[in-house]
């Protein structure tokens, strides 16, 4: 937008840094938008590269457009070439004839004197919240730019194909942003991963950020969870691949529950709709199959001991076993090189012909068996080496010989990297044609091969989970790791220390479970001692490093908090996780505020995590309310909304 005091068309001066700061700026930040101000013009130098940057790949822009100035005509255009969508058009001269060739939301604010009228910029300002949270809310929909408006079928670009190589500042923000993802992807730490997702500056970071978060808690087996991360970011990026199959495969561990209300019907169509989408995608035709014999195993793995019942309803259910086959078939003949899919439809219709005694898929797979074998072979990649030995093996079950089915699993069994899960999966399949009644020496050879080695690792453990995560904040820690609530007088300190045990003895609280707080003197070390006496594991997760968090206590001679912090500390068991080193350093213009927020946004996702049914959230706190989302208030409201478990020790009544 323009800057300073400025003539417009029609003779009448604007101050633009008051409009900024009584109009736009403020409508900006009540719709929590994270604002960069562009320059007129593009400046020279890298300056004028990061405006670029910014002007391309931001989720809104907001042009004014009250001045005659080509500079702001031309980013208006470059925007409108490049992006169909996010535009916000205002002004306080011309008239709404103006901008009657444009198909952007615009807003003309009144004046007084050149600067915004104080008897109606209240008004202006929440017409303006409006039209922006319109328009952020019409991320798929209208086409704001009249060139993507007319010109219908060009594409849209996503944030790689909007990228300013120049733009050095811009994009080294985003690669710290990025190892920061990835850090916590390997860890396995959502909680991280989703106060990261909330700080990146594009809604399509803010979405990939959200799916990778789901991916990590789908292999968690937090499905329900997994799924609220990954509407998140599909709301954004509907046609995401990535994001479509997790959520198919949320949706497809919830049907497989028993104790779940999805049914296969909801998955079915839900894969339904990417096909239609995408009707050759293989991968989406292999994971339908997959439904499918899940949906046909269900009907008779329910009888556990009449084997003949199970083999009767098996063969009852044979539509849905074509249905699956028919998916298994469609993959391979989309994508040759799923050599996956053509064996385990080859393996199905063998199955589906010992059942049925129908011999009507015997020319299909006399077709399919030299195709499958050949693309199995070819395969060659580190990763899908042994999945690709696996199907020789089970080809040779198959069709071939004893000797040489023997010599196929013990060639694959050579490369399984000592995978229990892997060797798990081949043998589920021999298990398969065994439970409905096949007895073969070739199927009895393969089982021994896998079986011997699978004895010979031990079964893996599934890391360990909680059964119940209590969520402990105190008083807002505004000093390093002296929290206001440390200021309290001893007997009330006893008290609270008091109530927090027999609220935790209340709960059932011991071994199984765990405790996370930040571990500040005060409150959040009451509560790192009285779980420790009950046995109950705790995990500290600090705003600063810990060197910095602990000054204030170790540099007070008088106080007995720093060897009582030193005596908690050593009986953790776990690192101390520090915010700067987890989620990287904050810029030096955040304030204290942001940062003590920031941290209980973390200790929240961290325990959200876990299971949103597990967190029982405790608070040591006076009822004051507190801005901001990581706030005590909005804390304590989000977990109420979600689970209703929480506990409030107000330190008025101690």
């Amino acid at each position: 937008m323009p800057s300073g005091l400025r003539t417009c068309p029609d003779g009448d001066a604007i101050d633009f840094e008051r409009i900024y700061r009584e109009l736009i700026r403020p409508a900006l930040e009540d719709t929590g938008m994270h604002i960069v101000r562009g320059h007129a013009g593009f400046p020279g130098g890298e300056a004028g590269r990061d405006d670029l940057q910014s002007l391309v790949i931001a989720d809104l822009v907001l042009v004014d457009l009250s001045t005659d100035d080509p500079e702001v005509w031309y980013q208006l255009g470059i925007r409108h070439a490049l992006r169909p969508r996010g535009v916000v058009l205002v002004s306080g001269s011309r008239s709404l004839d103006a901008f009657a060739t444009y198909t952007d939301r615009t807003l003309i604010y009144r004046l007084r004197d050149a600067v915004p009228d104080a008897m109606r910029v209240r008004a202006d300002r929440e017409r303006l919240c409006d039209m922006i949270e319109s328009t952020r809310e019409s991320w798929h929909g209208h086409k704001g730019s009249p060139v993507f408006h007319l010109l219908s079928h060009l594409p849209e670009y996503g944030p790689d194909g909007l990228r300013v190589d120049a733009a050095r500042t811009f994009w080294e923000q985003y690669d710290r942003w990025q190892q920061r993802l990835d850090h916590a992807c390997r860890h396995g730490r959502v909680g991280d991963l989703l106060v990261l997702a909330d700080e990146a500056p594009v809604a399509a970071f803010r979405a990939g950020a959200w799916i990778r978060a789901g991916a990590v808690l789908r292999r968690q087996q937090r499905y329900l969870f997994a799924l609220e991360q990954l509407d998140k970011g599909l709301a954004i990026t509907p046609h995401d691949p990535k994001g479509l199959r997790e959520k198919g495969r949320c949706l497809h561990q919830l049907a497989l529950d028993p104790d779940s209300t999805l049914d296969f019907d909801a998955v079915r169509s839900h894969y339904r709709a990417i096909l239609q989408q995408a009707p050759r995608d293989a991968d989406s035709w292999w994971v339908l199959g997959r439904v499918e014999e899940d949906a046909w195993r269900a009907d008779w793995q329910k009888e556990t001991d009449d084997a003949e019942r199970r083999r009767e309803l098996a063969r009852a259910g044979d539509t849905v076993l074509r249905a699956a086959i028919n998916c298994y078939e469609t993959a391979f003949r989309s994508d040759h090189k799923h050599f996956r899919a053509g064996s385990r439809a080859l393996l199905l219709m063998r199955l589906y012909e010992h059942l049925t005694g129908a011999t009507f898929y015997r020319a299909t797979c006399d077709d399919m068996l030299g195709a499958v074998r050949f693309a199995a072979q070819c395969e060659n990649g580190a990763a899908a080496l042994y999945r690709a030995r696996a199907c020789l093996a089970e080809l040779e079950m198959l069709s071939g010989t004893t000797a040489a089915t023997q010599q196929a699993y013990e060639g694959a069994v050579a490369i399984c990297d000592d995978d229990w899960h892997a060797l798990d999966a081949t043998r589920s399949s021999l298990q398969l044609l065994r439970d409905m009644g096949i007895e073969d020496e070739r199927i009895a050879t393969g089982m021994t091969v896998l079986e011997r080695c699978m004895e010979r690792l031990a079964s893996p453990q599934r890391d360990w989970q909680p059964r119940q995560v209590f969520l402990f904040v105190g008083h807002p820690n505004v000093d390093g790791a002296v929290a206001d609530d440390a200021h309290l007088p001893a007997a009330k300190l006893e008290t609270a220390k008091a109530q927090i045990t027999e609220l935790l003895d209340e709960l059932g609280g011991g071994a199984d479970d765990l405790g996370l707080t930040q571990g500040a003197c005060g409150g959040d070390l009451l509560f790192t001692e009285v779980c420790q006496a009950q046995g109950i594991r705790v995990s500290w997760l600090q705003p600063q490093r810990e060197a910095d968090f602990i000054r204030p206590i170790a540099a007070d001679p008088d106080s007995s908090c720093h060897e009582r912090y030193q005596e908690a500390r050593q009986k953790l068991g776990r690192p101390i996780l520090s915010m700067p080193q987890e989620l990287g350093e904050l810029p030096a213009e955040i304030d204290d505020d942001y940062r003590r927020e920031r941290c209980n946004l973390w200790l929240l996702n961290t325990a959200l995590a876990c299971g949103p049914e597990k967190v029982q959230f405790i608070c040591l706190w006076n009822g004051s309310p507190s801005d901001g989302p990581g706030g005590m208030a909005r804390l304590y409201e989000e977990i109420a909304r979600r689970t209703g478990q929480v506990h409030w020790i107000d330190t008025r009544n101690l």
